[in-house]
């Protein structure tokens, strides 16, 4: 990989970016992070805290706040954390105007305002490379409680089946794209190494903790109902069953990805769960 100075994570709190943020120390390359609130970031001693919001960039303040953060940078990785695409315009306009290339973190599902980005990106005059990763591993976290409590997964659509992608492994591609050369107009679509059915990975779970845990198949409209009650908008709830149901009948193969921009083996499924077995074990 061709090593830059300065490289701006956008998202560098969540799971993904924090993971960006360690890769990209890893190669040497200068970080620098946006965040609301640099007293709860937790980021390493390594990394330039810059205060900014990506929700109120219609602010002077926030605008003020990105172009500083921007000042040196050569990359940005965006991850754009809205279901919607409106404030991604003047964000770009700043990126374009200091910046050379940008890594934006879409999703294998396109949605709306995911393909809305990927367009002003194109039309940017950047550099630019999309990652679309299909379902990640900590998906499953969504169960901890569950499996905690009684070792047993009560969801529909069991049989659904995809390749959970280790959030390194994103990362790793994030990174690559990032500092080397070559990616430029590329889209990427990382996944996992294997294709495991929600059932399967319950197992995987019980069989990596020591603990084995269950599957129960409960109805859609049951699961629709709770995930309401906890608050979940319809649409999301509604998307969400609609694209597990369409797993059952036309489960997601892997794509070699991960191993053929990295150089290295994507992680499986069994070794995410050994990076985040406390999650699902017995208090």
């Amino acid at each position: 990989m061709t090593r830059q100075r300065g490289t701006l994570v956008l998202g560098a709190t969540g799971l993904v970016g924090r993971q960006v943020v360690a890769g990209l120390l890893e190669a040497g390359a200068g970080v620098r992070a946006l965040v609301r609130n640099p007293g709860t970031a937790c980021l390493p001693d390594d990394v330039e805290v810059v205060r900014g919001d990506l929700g109120a960039l219609g602010g002077p303040g926030d605008r003020g706040a990105l172009r500083a953060s921007l000042d040196g940078v050569e990359a940005v990785f965006l991850l754009w954390p809205f279901a919607t695409a409106e404030g991604t315009a003047p964000l770009l306009d700043a990126v374009a105007a200091r910046a050379r290339r940008v890594v934006y973190l879409s999703s294998a599902a396109v949605r709306e305002h995911e393909r809305s980005v990927e367009r002003m990106i194109e039309r940017s005059g950047l550099e630019w490379t999309v990652l679309r990763p299909h379902a990640f591993a900590a998906n499953t976290l969504r169960w901890a409680g569950q499996i905690r409590a009684e070792a047993v997964v009560r969801e529909p659509y069991g049989a659904a089946a995809m390749p959970p992608l280790h959030e390194r492994d994103l990362a790793a591609v994030a990174v690559h794209a990032l500092l080397g050369d070559g990616h430029d107009g590329a889209t990427y679509e990382p996944t996992g190494p294997e294709t495991l059915t929600q059932a399967e990975q319950a197992r995987v779970i019980g069989e990596v903790t020591g603990r084995p845990v269950r599957w129960e198949e409960i109805s859609p409209r049951a699961t629709r109902r709770r995930m309401l009650d906890l608050g979940w908008p319809p649409p999301v709830v509604d998307g969400v069953l609609a694209a597990q149901a369409a797993l059952v009948t036309a489960p997601r193969a892997a794509t070699g990805t991960v191993e053929k921009i990295t150089g290295a083996p994507a992680r499986t499924f069994r070794a995410w769960v050994a990076d985040h077995a406390d999650a699902f074990a017995t208090p």
